[in-house]
């Protein structure tokens, strides 16, 4: 198995400090995007297409499922999650960590 075997597999994977600024910011992005669209006002039905593009294109992908609400947090999770490992790998192979 390639990596370091005794660090746990979610530090592996998301242990980098610019993928949990990333996370950070997806998540403060999907609250806002549920704030704006609370409120009644004509920008709130573009408000959910900032997560999802921040979170693109596993997100787009995901938004196939249906279900409203909880497809799109889920859609929007799923992609923060799986750019947040990509970031991850970025950064320890462009400083030059092997594992």
């Amino acid at each position: 198995m390639p990596g370091r075997p005794d660090r746990p597999l979610l530090r592996r994977l998301y242990g980098d400090a610019f993928a949990l600024v990333y996370l950070g910011v997806c998540a403060a992005l999907t609250v806002w995007a549920f704030a704006a669209s609370a409120g009644e006002n004509e920008d709130a039905s573009l408000a959910g297409v900032v997560p999802v593009l921040a979170t693109a294109p596993v997100s787009v992908a995901a938004l196939a499922l249906p279900g409203g609400r909880p497809a799109f947090v889920l859609a929007v999770a799923a992609g923060a999650l799986v750019n947040a490992a990509l970031i991850t790998w970025c950064s320890r192979r462009l400083r030059g960590e092997k594992h």
